[in-house]
């Protein structure tokens, strides 16, 4: 069964940096999207930004472009998501997720909504300080 560890949360001021790290393990598959997902008390979880493993194919939220940084280390099979200039608003519990996917070689698309996603791990809480 696949399994999901992600790290790398904490608490930083505005305009600070982080690196939260998901580590994947426990699958076989070839294709497959991680996604970085965030849930901030009283919102719906949203997408952040996501990358897949045959062509490295990113999305990010509009929110977070320029800002945050998706990026693979396939021989450890961990995903890194760099925050940069954060934000107060960017306070969430950030969650990493895992989807088997074939993707279309005619689009840009990479999985990027919750329900997309089968598998998850634990949170980790970034708390941005003004």
């Amino acid at each position: 069964e696949v399994q999901l560890q992600a790290s790398g949360g904490g608490l930083v001021q505005a305009g600070g940096s982080l690196r939260l790290s998901c580590a994947a393990s426990g699958f076989t598959f070839d294709d497959y999207a991680i996604g970085w997902f965030r849930q901030a008390p009283g919102k719906e979880r949203e997408g952040v930004s996501s990358i897949s493993s045959s062509d490295g194919r990113t999305f990010y939220a509009d929110s977070v472009k320029g800002r945050f940084t998706i990026s693979s280390d396939y021989a450890r099979d961990t995903v890194y998501l760099q925050m940069n200039s954060l934000k107060p608003e960017d306070t969430a519990v950030y969650y990493c997720a895992f989807t088997i996917t074939v993707l279309n070689p005619y689009s840009d698309y990479v999985p990027r909504h919750s329900y997309e996603y089968d598998y998850w791990g634990q949170g980790t809480l970034v708390t941005v300080s003004s």
